[in-house]
């Protein structure tokens, strides 16, 4: 399975093609779709284009990409966009539309009782598994690890010549993860590696315009589609 993660905490300034209105995303995921994407992974923002958990923009953002694909869509409840673990988890009970799946990032304050959250509101929960960080610990010890859809590992080290091997060591961290799927990917430059990685080992993995703003012969990509493309053929380019 390959998942798009349309746009991130990027914006404009990082590169015109981040999609940052609910058109706007919706128009990039179907065109990620088409190219070879089965899941959507998106950050909902504000009007001065913050992340955001407010149920209306929640609302408006996946109303829209509902209407132009028909495959899982799922958001992010990163802490960057509500600081307060417990503001956190009143604005998921306040959702009035709900995504198929949302992250959690197991290593922020508040992880257990957000997933708890999500959970009983019938939110299938991504873990956020971060390598350098307390996270897969916390996660491997909790009661709600084996309920949750699948794991992220999300490799953060961004230098391509160790990002690879920064993967291994998370995937052996966790072990049999209770059972659960991994989606594995990276970051930035180690983008690229992580994805052959996870291929190889067939592994579910993700990209787009969140992870990476390059294709793998080092120029812009012009959309995310472009990089589902890149993405897709059995043999990623070294």
């Amino acid at each position: 399975m390959i998942q798009v993660c349309l746009n991130g905490g990027r914006g404009p300034g990082d590169s015109a093609a981040v999609p940052m209105s609910p058109a706007a995303m919706a128009e990039a995921a179907a065109e990620a779709v088409a190219a070879g994407a089965s899941d959507v992974h998106v950050h909902p923002k504000t009007p001065c284009g913050g992340d955001t958990l407010s149920p209306r923009v929640l609302a408006e953002t996946l109303t829209a990409l509902r209407e132009a694909v028909d495959v899982p869509v799922g958001v992010t409840t990163g802490a960057w966009a509500e600081p307060d673990p417990v503001r956190r988890v009143e604005r998921v009970r306040a959702w009035t539309v709900l995504p198929d799946h949302a992250s959690v990032n197991w290593h922020e304050p508040g992880a257990e009782e957000l997933a708890a959250a999500l959970l009983d509101r019938g939110v299938g929960v991504e873990a956020g598994l971060w390598s350098g960080t307390d996270g897969p610990e916390r996660f491997l010890r909790s009661p709600l690890a084996p309920r949750v859809l699948r794991i992220l590992a999300e490799v953060t080290d961004p230098d391509p010549r160790t990002a690879a091997s920064t993967a291994r060591a998370l995937l052996t961290d966790l072990g049999t993860a209770h059972g659960r799927p991994i989606l594995l990917h990276g970051e930035n430059a180690g983008t690229w590696p992580v994805l052959r990685l996870a291929r190889r080992l067939g592994l579910s993995t993700r990209i787009g315009l969140e992870d990476t703003l390059l294709l793998p012969d080092g120029t812009p990509a012009r959309s995310n589609a472009q990089l589902v493309s890149a993405a897709v053929p059995v043999t990623v380019p070294e």
